[in-house]
């Protein structure tokens, strides 16, 4: 997959959804992908298994969120991430949106009050506009009991922090975007791996003070592994 060459939204969103499962993002029904193209949005249907979604069960929609072709299964809803996506859509200009509910994405929203924050990672640098020494904030909004209620503190949540890429849901996961579906995917791959990161930082008594060596405020219990491990 590149985006030197026309792709398919359709068949892309299916191979992503695959690709996503595969890494926990989109487990249990959860998490779904849009893709804007060409004036208009592609979207997955609700809750089915986003391994198993055939090119013919997605939804076209007009930027308006008209329905312009729906699946031939009457069964099927188009996703309750809809005015989500179409936040990142209308607000930032994206061109395609994920909604991830990974473990690190759920987990960080514990370790931190209204954003995520950290500096001095290398995978910051995969996030446009920011660089090694820059501190990163990705904004925390409050989950509620319908997805679709999340669409006005969503809003709120982008307009306060312009310079995030993602939105983080307290217990529930995170929406992520970018300019087409290559950096949303990017953007994706670099938030995880620094909410992993932070998460297992926690673990290791590692605070969040850049200025420190990570040994320098590691846990007791970290020192004494890594000494252990050192005399084998």
């Amino acid at each position: 997959m590149g985006n030197e060459h026309p792709v398919n939204p359709k068949r892309l969103i299916v191979e992503l959804c695959q690709q996503f499962y595969a890494q926990g993002w989109v487990s249990g029904t959860g998490g779904g992908i849009s893709i804007r193209e060409n004036g208009r949005v592609y979207l997955a249907p609700s809750g089915v298994q986003k391994e198993r979604i055939a090119e013919q069960d997605l939804y076209v929609l007009d930027e308006s969120g008209a329905v312009l072709e729906q699946p031939e299964n009457a069964g099927l809803r188009p996703s309750a991430c809809q005015p989500l996506f179409f936040n990142a859509y209308r607000l930032r200009n994206a061109g395609a949106v994920l909604h991830s509910h990974a473990m690190p994405a759920m987990l960080v929203t514990l370790l931190y009050a209204e954003a995520f924050e950290c500096t001095q990672l290398e995978m910051i640098k995969g996030i446009e506009g920011h660089g090694y020494y820059d501190r990163l904030r990705v904004p925390i909004i409050e989950n509620t009991a319908h997805e679709c209620d999340l669409a006005d503190s969503m809003a709120a949540a982008i307009e306060a922090y312009p310079d995030s890429h993602a939105v983080l849901v307290r217990r529930h996961g995170v929406y992520v975007w970018g300019r087409d579906w290559v950096q949303a995917k990017t953007h994706a791959e670099c938030y995880h791996y620094l909410f992993d990161a932070a998460v297992q930082m926690a673990k290791l008594g590692i605070g969040s003070d850049a200025s420190r060596k990570p040994i320098d405020v590691a846990a007791p219990q970290a020192i004494a592994a890594l000494r252990a491990s050192a005399a084998r």
